[in-house]
């Protein structure tokens, strides 16, 4: 078959500028061939080289005494004792999710949970951070349900519960929603498996599923803009089978196990081609690969195809080659395709034989770590303009505002679509703040929370960063757990635009200054840039997701006040309503300042509260729609009615950071204030749980009607 002719418009169809592909010719010496384009444009798009980002990304705290392995590797593994660690990570599938919601979605799902099980580990939970575009858009319902059905269909098929995550509706995402995969799993600290190769003349396996045309050149897609043309990508999404991952990973903790295994990669982004880049370069070594001995689901096709296709549940794996027969038979006994490919060389080459041609012939090493990487001018978002006065609103139509709203409804909707219990190990499902899993045979378990305030970091980055990983890290202490590491996701525009740089810069910066003070590394994470449609970026979105650990599950605070238990929160109320919930969902305003962060603070509120545990019957930290939301979601929750003291606007519905709601019984209350003053963190009795009515200061409504417009809204907003 002739392959295509080079050309200007070729080439910028591959997402390279004129100066790469001139770069191109200077490495290489000569016209690339049409698939060593393709190539080139797979392992230097956005998606899979980080180029503009990676200056900022090194910038973050990755360390401590608690991390096996930080970023660069398939997901980031945690000691979490006893000869244990938890893998992590989250990544985005945004483009293809808003392109086909439901087989986005699914395989979002299915990358992630690779990244996991790759490196030895069996996945343990699964969540989900959605944004969507405003529910009367026309495009939105289709999306919400899409998108729920993909995750479901999916994680519940393979068998992981999926025990916690957010959902967001704003209009700066109709033209792009948003769907962050995260995934954890456990393995056995001396049984973990990395993808650098070592050794000459190894056998390069490919293993699991048929490569397909689905999802050629998805990662170039989903490193640039959408426009008008954006059906027409729709070919570039791939296409995911559960049933086929889960036998994929029995089969590959099997083999591990089985001690043949030197290095393993999943096929993901960039499918082959960065699989076997990535782990010719961490070793050191070339690669050399017979694509004719790639198994394959459609007849005719092409190295450019096989080379790029994002076809589901694939690994590729450095095998010791005694081990062969072994590996052979484990993969047959799953019904999965086993295929030695290729080998790796000493010469720093790429080189892809198909039938009796060289169809590229490339140094290896100048496709990962000689990437472009670029210092993109960036300017600092302005400070924002003092908050203008906020009407008078009567507190229960202020609450109403809030609840009855699909940002701050009840989720049921979405998690009650997945399932939350398989495996057994579920101790806390969704809806209640952090999730929680047991850690199987122990009487340890593991706490997971995803977290950002989209319109904190739009109005100051910086703090909205901070306050992305200071929430994050109150939910796990919220339920007891010890915040252990974190992975980020950072979801922007187009870095092209110096405002939206300054706007990545800005966040990266908070995001790193939260975690070295409060010990959370970043242990692994994903970028997702150009998410604009027509010129119209996301809000940015930097999202963490978070893992604690709980020594015992004696320390896990996880019940619900009753009658008669009083509210206190712990930390300074001030009353700040810049860039609020309220002001949001009430008022239509996004403005003010985000409210500002105090990490020493939410250090010290944090650790007061753990370290008082056994005296409180149930804890949520204080955010979105303060004081108000939360006491109500707590009431809510145990079915009883609750009074809080006040009706002062600020003071129910102000966001200050560094704050938590705690119930305790009436005996404990004195007590755990006693201790609040010894250890000089501020707390305060705010009301008190019983009834069926639910108060602030004066106005009153009944719990069972607000609980009915709670659980209501979500449905009522995306039923379209």
């Amino acid at each position: 078959m002739t392959e295509p002719k080079i050309t200007e418009e070729l080439i910028a169809a591959h997402g390279l500028k004129p100066d790469e592909y001139a770069r191109i010719l200077t490495i290489i010496g000569r016209e690339p061939t049409f698939t060593e384009l393709g190539i080139f444009s797979a392992m230097w798009n956005e998606h899979c080289s980080y180029k503009s980002s990676k200056k900022w990304l090194r910038t973050l705290h990755t360390t401590g005494p608690q991390v096996i392995c930080g970023p660069g590797e398939n997901a980031g593994v945690v000691d979490i004792g006893d000869g244990q660690a938890v893998i992590f990570k989250m990544e985005s599938h945004n483009h293809p999710s808003y392109i086909e919601p439901h087989q986005g979605a699914a395989t979002g799902v299915g990358g992630i949970l690779r990244d996991v099980f790759t490196m030895g580990a069996r996945p343990i939970a699964a969540m989900d951070a959605l944004s969507f575009g405003l529910p009367s858009h026309p495009k939105t319902a289709h999306l919400v349900k899409g998108v729920v059905e993909g995750i479901g269909g999916y994680g519940n098929a393979f068998g992981v519960p999926n025990v916690g995550g957010e959902v967001r509706f704003h209009a700066a995402y109709n033209g792009n929603c948003l769907v962050n995969a995260f995934a954890a799993g456990l393995a056995d600290t001396d049984k973990i498996f990395y993808s650098a190769a070592s050794g000459v003349g190894m056998p390069v396996v490919y293993l699991g599923a048929k490569t397909g045309r689905d999802g050629v050149g998805g990662a170039t897609m989903a490193s640039a803009e959408f426009d008008d043309t954006i059906e027409e990508k729709r070919p570039t999404v791939q296409v995911g089978d559960p049933f086929t991952e889960k036998r994929l990973l029995e089969a590959c903790l099997e083999l591990m196990a089985s001690d043949s295994v030197i290095s393993i990669q999943d096929m993901g982004a960039a499918g082959l081609t960065c699989s076997a880049v990535e782990m010719g370069d961490k070793g050191g070594l070339g690669i050399r690969l017979q694509l004719d001995h790639v198994p394959q689901r459609e007849a005719n096709m092409t190295a450019y195809e096989m080379m790029l296709s994002e076809s589901q549940e694939r690994m590729l794996m450095v095998l010791k080659p005694e081990k062969e027969a072994e590996a052979r038979a484990i993969f047959e006994k799953w019904d999965l395709d086993f295929a030695i490919v290729g080998e790796t060389i000493t010469e720093d080459r790429f080189v892809i034989l198909h039938g009796n041609q060289v169809m590229a012939d490339l140094p290896l090493s100048k496709l990962s770590s000689s990437a472009p990487e670029y210092d993109r001018p960036w300017v600092e978002t302005p400070k924002a303009a003092p908050l203008g006065p906020v009407p008078a609103i009567d507190p229960i139509k202020g609450l109403k505002a809030l609840i009855g709203s699909p940002n701050h409804a009840h989720k049921a909707w979405v998690w009650e679509q997945y399932d939350t219990m398989v495996m057994a190990d579920t101790v806390r499902a969704p809806g209640l703040g952090a999730g929680v899993v047991r850690v199987h045979g122990t009487p340890k378990a593991l706490a997971f929370t995803s977290d950002v305030t989209p319109r904190y970091v739009k109005a100051n980055p910086y703090e909205g960063g901070k306050q992305a990983v200071a929430e994050a890290w109150r939910n796990l202490t919220a339920v007891g757990a010890t915040p252990l590491a974190a992975t980020d996701n950072l979801n922007f525009g187009n870095p092209e635009k110096p405002e939206i740089m300054g706007q990545l810069v800005g966040a990266i910066k908070g995001i790193g200054e939260a975690c070295r003070v409060l010990d959370f590394p970043i242990v692994s994470g994903n970028v997702s840039l150009y998410n604009e449609t027509d010129g119209k970026g996301i809000l940015p979105t930097p999202t963490i997701g978070a893992v604690g650990l709980l020594a015992s599950l004696e320390d896990l605070i996880a019940g619900h006040p009753a009658q008669g238990d009083v509210a206190i929160v712990i930390g300074e109320t001030i009353g700040h309503l810049g860039q609020s919930a309220l002001l949001y969902e009430a008022f239509g305003r996004e403005d003010g300042d985000a409210p500002a962060v105090d990490l020493a603070l939410e250090r010290k509120n944090g650790d007061f509260l753990r370290n008082n545990r056994k005296r409180v019957k149930a804890a949520t930290d204080l955010s979105d729609g303060g004081l108000a939301l939360a006491a109500f979601e707590m009431a809510e929750g145990a079915g009883v009615g609750m009074r809080v003291d006040s009706s002062d606007v600020g003071t129910l519905f102000g966001e200050d950071q560094a704050r938590y709601l705690v119930a305790c019984t009436a005996n404990q209350a004195d007590a755990f204030l006693d201790a609040a003053r010894a250890a000089g963190v501020t707390a305060r009795l705010v009301g008190v749980f019983g009834g069926q009515t639910v108060s602030f200061g004066a106005a009153s409504a009944p719990l069972a009607e607000l609980s009915a417009l709670y659980r209501g809204a979500f449905a009522k907003a995306v039923a379209g």
